[in-house]
């Protein structure tokens, strides 16, 4: 029986990495694409620009999320010190991350009702 967890635990690790690999490749390459076109077209709006990091921020933290559920999956048979550090430092990254995009966020929905008042 433990020897099916542990295997199963390889498996559902496996996938959830591979899921977080496939969110981040996608948003790099939606990034890439929406950043080049904004700088391109729009180069004296920094608004524009920065919603394109912003969106680019939830794509990493999805990632990010999909990597600590793996992690965490990957470190519930016998883990060691350096799984757990690991798991650690991607649980804090990630808090950080999602701490400044929701902050940004709240400025940005903050100038967009402010705007929104002065046209009215």
């Amino acid at each position: 029986m433990e020897q099916w967890l542990a295997v199963s635990a390889g498996y559902v690790g496996f996938a959830l990495e591979a899921m977080a690999v496939l969110i981040i490749a996608v948003g790099s390459v939606k990034t890439f694409i929406a950043g080049l076109g904004t700088m391109l077209f729009k180069p004296s709006l920094h608004d524009a620009i920065r919603e394109v990091w912003l969106d680019y921020a939830r794509y990493l933290i999805g990632g990010l999320t999909f990597q600590l559920a793996a992690d965490i999956v990957s470190t519930t048979i016998a883990p060691t010190w350096d799984d757990i550090g690991r798991l650690a430092a991607i649980a804090v990254t990630r808090t950080f991350l999602s701490y400044f995009l929701e902050r940004d966020l709240g400025d940005i929905r903050e100038r967009r009702q402010v705007a929104s008042e002065a046209e009215d």
